[in-house]
């Protein structure tokens, strides 16, 4: 049989910093499933963009040994026929969105395939049904929750039904019930004949899907294993109390939180967990003092906002300095350079201190915006949006280890995120539903209670449960 995707030693360095690809080579037949794993920064994203085609049509830099596609050598062919054979979502799905409404996005693809509009208008339907998007038809791309415009990026790829299909980081930012939804999804396309290559590091969702196979990529990058010893400063405030009353937000028309009241203590790692586009990115910024909103706010029970650092969902959107260390130290009078040092070495930043922050990987681009965060030392703790994208699994308990140092020093911390084995390591534990806050307490707690995860319609699998 005719391999469909076959790399021949392939490697690619970016112009800017030499970083990129080693070489690597593989044979992937026609309907086969299969894995690309290895460290943040190890190159996957750079390897599903070579077997796509968009290197080297789309990105400048040093490409070594060869790729084809369905037979199809892809430096020697158009990209415009490279994509009528393969589809690629992006790690971060912001980057795809084109049209104006979740529908034209979805139909702007079909579109260029020349599709008839009886065609067009059938795939739009069942795409549309297919990842529960039809109440978000005609809404701006833009106003969508990342999770949603994760669901919008794979909604738009899928509907041109691809030959491959090359998934970056498909469950991020998903919910565990979208999670499960995709994976039976794969699952019927990779029964149908479609190759579907993922790169990913929840592998635990991901072996349900059979036969799949593993890729090792090999990497020179650190892999989050080797942690210094915890040196966070002491926090100089004493015990306190974060109390949330009646807060609600509207955006665009829209209610997005309604009635929430809440009451967190210091020193905690606190998990807010809950459906795609239920608010917990709101929830965040409110608390961070960057939305406006109704209700109170309260410090130890006076009006007060609390001093929160905040980590962006997307990182792109808090980078803009030249090199790393400039990110991390901008507008610092007197930094702290011995915490500095500590911090790049801590989140193993320290080899890209002179590299500038947009080329690296997703995953290395958030601990930059947490390293930037936690120099200016908020008094009160910090906000994480989404804290594991990206980070493969000992930059995800390097992350805790550091978290739980910054909870004991006194500091308050929140993170919201769909990654329940991440979330289940947390001292306390928000469910945000449509309608309010469905459970809140203790993690053990939380997790052992089906209830208000059913009444969610919130998967919660078997590996993330707290023993009785």
């Amino acid at each position: 049989m005719t391999d469909i995707v076959r790399a021949d030693k392939v490697a690619f360095h970016y112009l800017q910093d030499g970083r990129g690809l080693e070489p690597t080579s593989l044979s992937i037949q026609p309907g086969e499933a299969v894995l690309i794993t290895g460290v943040s920064g190890c190159g996957k994203s750079t390897l599903a963009r070579c077997i796509t085609g968009i290197i080297p049509h789309l990105y400048r830099g040093n490409l070594q040994g060869v790729v084809w596609l369905d037979g199809m050598q892809t430096t020697d062919t158009p990209l415009w026929q490279l994509t009528e054979r393969a589809g690629l979502l992006f790690q971060n799905p912001t980057a795809q969105m084109l049209a104006p409404s979740v529908e034209e996005e979805i139909i702007f693809g079909l579109e260029n395939q020349g599709l008839s509009s009886a065609t067009i208008q059938k795939r739009l339907e069942g795409t549309l049904d297919r990842f529960s998007l039809q109440a978000l038809r005609d809404r701006s791309p833009q106003m969508l929750s990342t999770g949603e415009q994760q669901k919008l990026a794979l909604a738009a790829v899928t509907a041109r039904e691809p030959s491959v299909l090359v998934l970056d980081e498909p469950l991020s930012m998903l919910d565990s019930t979208a999670v499960i939804d995709l994976i039976t999804y794969l699952k019927q396309v990779i029964h149908s004949g479609t190759t579907v290559v993922i790169c990913e590091h929840r592998r635990e969702y991901l072996d349900l899907i059979p036969d799949l196979q593993t890729i090792q990529l090999d990497s020179h990058v650190p892999s989050g294993t080797t942690i210094p010893e915890i040196n966070i400063p002491k926090s100089t405030i004493s015990d306190f109390r974060l109390e949330v009353s009646d807060l609600g937000v509207q955006l665009g028309g829209r209610t997005v939180l309604q009635s929430l009241n809440f009451s967190l203590s210091s020193g905690q790692v606190i998990a807010v967990v809950g459906r795609n586009g239920v608010g917990k990115t709101t929830l965040l910024r409110t608390l961070a003092g960057l939305q406006e909103h109704q209700g109170s706010i309260m410090l130890n029970g006076k009006v007060g906002r609390p001093d929160l650092g905040m980590v962006f969902q997307n990182p792109d959107l808090q980078l803009f300095n030249a090199t790393v260390g400039e990110e991390v130290l901008y507008r610092l009078p007197n930094p702290d350079m011995i915490y500095f040092d500590w911090l790049l070495e801590a989140l193993e930043l320290t080899r890209y201190v002179e590299t500038p922050p947009l080329l690296l990987s997703e995953g290395e681009k958030k601990r930059v915006t947490l390293a930037s965060v936690l120099i200016r030392q908020p008094r009160h703790g910090i906000l994480l949006d989404e804290p594991a994208l990206g980070q493969d699994g000992g930059h995800k308990a390097m992350l805790i280890r550091l978290l739980r140092a910054l909870a004991a020093s006194g500091m308050l911390i929140i993170m919201a995120t769909h990654d329940l084995t991440l979330a289940a390591q947390a001292d306390h534990l928000v469910l945000l539903g449509p309608d309010g806050i469905a459970a809140d307490g203790p993690t053990s707690e939380i997790l052992r209670s089906d209830s208000p995860w059913r009444r969610l319609g919130l998967e919660l699998p078997g590996w993330v449960r707290t023993p009785e």
